[in-house]
This record gives structure tokens, sequence and C-alpha cells, in this order.
């Protein structure tokens, strides 16, 4: 059992790895799309997602949840609007990494953790410890640097950070399951979605056909593109435990960021560097909290069961909340739709009692 616990083990990092991994790749994709805007990747991306997904659950035979939706109007009126404001940060981040702002992109994901707590302690009244409210204030500050250090507010990072944070905080509310969760999305934003492609096509501004087979291949792929770390995201969350699920989290950010200034060539001065450090080291401080927090209480929940010799002490789900906040906040738009029950629930970030938590990730 140990050994098979073990391997279990492996192949749930392998997935997280696969998942952030392809998330923080993605930068790479989307320029490929050329000379299609972001709005026209944005409706494709929409539209074949919804196929992509549709086909999935047609294999597995997995359509009980679409009528229990239906008959559920607050739930599904939460889909519509975690449908809003994914579109929101979809469309913000493809238009980014193709004017551009692929670092400034990054950053929305880095300090989406941050934005998480902040959130959670406005609307959900959460308390913080004082190491957490070190971290939240030491973000701030880093806004302001950076505001001084673009000449302007980061607001594609503050756009990507809010809207994958309030995305978050609706899905913790929906609790739908991964797969079913974005094919609802999807469906919700086809039609809009469809009706602008073919707009397009009647103006004679569209794409999808006048560039050739293999650019109408390549948008189609966005339906893949966003379904399939989303698989591997699905596949690491049942394996591994969340606090391991939000370190990986990181991986996303870090690899976009690399991108940004080694492959894109984007400038990064000294300004920028401050910003960004001061963002790792509220990251760093977060972290280090969580993790210490999740260790005392652990330690504690040993003792007390042996002292009592068995059950369930009263303490346990003071663990879970702990743990958690290693895990908020998410690198991504995409994992966000995650199962929502053993991960973080993107939010992002994106899926523990009554507080407010991030999708772990991606664009």
């Amino acid at each position: 059992m140990a050994g098979s616990s073990g391997n279990e083990q492996r192949i749930g990092l392998l997935n997280g790895f696969a998942a952030y991994g392809m998330w923080g790749l993605v930068p790479l994709f989307w320029p490929l799309l050329k000379p299609a805007g972001a709005g026209e990747i944005l409706a494709h991306r929409m539209v074949w997602s919804l196929a992509f997904v549709a086909v999935a659950l047609l294999v597995v035979r997995r359509w009980a949840w679409a009528g229990e939706l239906l008959r559920q109007p607050r739930k599904l009126g939460l889909i519509t609007v975690a449908a809003a404001v994914i579109t929101v940060n979809w469309g913000v981040y493809i238009w980014a990494v193709n004017s551009g702002h692929v670092v400034e992109a990054s950053l929305g994901y880095f300090i989406n953790p941050l934005v998480t707590i902040a959130m959670g302690v406005l609307l959900l009244k959460e308390r913080l410890r004082p190491v957490q409210w070190a971290a939240v204030g030491t973000g701030f500050a880093a806004v302001l640097v950076l505001t001084v250090g673009y000449g302007r507010p980061p607001w594609i990072s503050l756009c990507l950070a809010f809207s994958f944070a309030t995305y978050g905080l609706v899905k913790k509310k929906v609790n739908l399951g991964g797969v079913e969760s974005l094919a609802a999305e999807t469906a919700i934003q086809f039609l809009p979605a469809l009706g602008y492609l073919l707009w397009l096509g009647a103006h004679g501004d569209s794409t999808f056909t006048s560039e050739g087979a293999g650019h109408g291949a390549l948008l189609a792929a966005t339906g893949v593109v966003t379904a399939i770390p989303l698989v591997c995201f699905g596949a690491a969350a049942i394996r591994v435990p969340l606090s391991t699920l939000g370190l990986l989290q990181y991986l996303a950010p870090v690899f976009q960021f690399l991108l940004g200034i080694f492959y894109f060539g984007e400038a990064m001065p000294p300004e920028r560097w401050a910003g960004f450090a001061l963002v790792w080291l509220a990251l760093t401080l977060l972290t280090w909290d969580a993790l210490r927090t999740a260790h005392r209480t652990s330690r504690a929940l040993r003792a007390q069961l042996d002292r009592t010799g068995g059950g369930v002490p009263a303490r346990k789900e003071d663990a879970a909340r702990d743990s958690d906040i290693v895990a908020c906040g998410g690198p991504s738009p995409d994992s966000v739709s995650a199962e929502p029950a053993p991960a973080p629930a993107p939010a992002p970030v994106e899926p523990a009692p009554a507080r407010l938590d991030a999708p772990t990730g991606k664009p």
C-alpha cells in the first residue's frame, strides 16, 4: 500500500508540473495566432473549449449534473457571473501577451494570492495573522513602486489579479467539478462568442479561413490549450497535498516572467525589479507563515490524538484552513475550473470552510 501511495503521489506531481508548466509556457502560443486580434482569439477559445469538453463529457457519460444545474437558478446565476469574469480575465491576458506585456501579466498572478487575502478580509471579514498583514502591506507597497516605475498603475496586473480572485470567490460558492464547470461556463459564453465570429466573417474581418488551414487549426487548438492543462491539474489535485499544489502554482508566473524578459525581450528597469522584489518578499512571508502554522497545527492534532487515544479533534478544520493559504491564488485563469474539493479552488486562484480560496491557475 505504501508503494502504491508513493506511486500515486509521483503521478500527481508529474501532472502538477505538466499543468503549471503548460500554463507557464502559454505566452508562446498566443502570438502564433496573429494576425487574429485578441477579441477573435478569445471568441475562438470559448467556442472550441465548449466543443472539446462536450466531447469529453460524451465519452465519460457525465451529463446528470447539467439537469441539476438547470434546476438551481442561484447556482446558474453564479456560473453566469463566473463566465463573465473569466471572459475579462482571458481577454486581458491574451491582449497583454500579444501586445508585449508578458512581464506585467505575470505580475498579476504573483499578486493574486495577496488580492485574494485582501478580499477575504473585506468581504468575508476574515482575521489575518501579523505576518499575513505584513505580506499584504508589502504587496501594496510593491504596487506603489511599480506605479512609479511604469508611470501609471500596473492596470493589467491588477485587472488579472482582481478578476481571477473574484472568479475564485464565485467558484467557491458554485462548488462544481472542473470539466463540468468549464462546460457550463463555455456554454454560457458560446452564443455571444459564435455571434461575434459570424459578425467578423460577415464584415470580412475573420482570419479563420482567410489565413490558411494552418491558422484555422491553431485557432481551433485554443480549446485543447485550455482543457489539457486542466485535466492534468485535476489529476494532480486528487493525488498531492494542497500545500504542494500551492507551491507548484508559482511555476506558471515564474515561467511567464522569464519568457517576458529572455524570450520577448521586455525591459526591466531598476524600479520594476524593486517592485517585483517586494512582491516576491510578500509571497515568501505568506508561504512561510502558512507552512509554519500548518505544521504547528498538525503537531497539535497529533498530540491531542495521542492524549485522547483517537478520534477527530475539533481543530482539524483549522489545519485545512491554514494549509489553504499556501495555495490561495493561482497563476492562471485556466486552472480555476479545476476540481474544487481537494485542491485550491481557483481561485487562482479556482476550489475549507467559510474562507475565500483562489483558483490555482493559469492564463
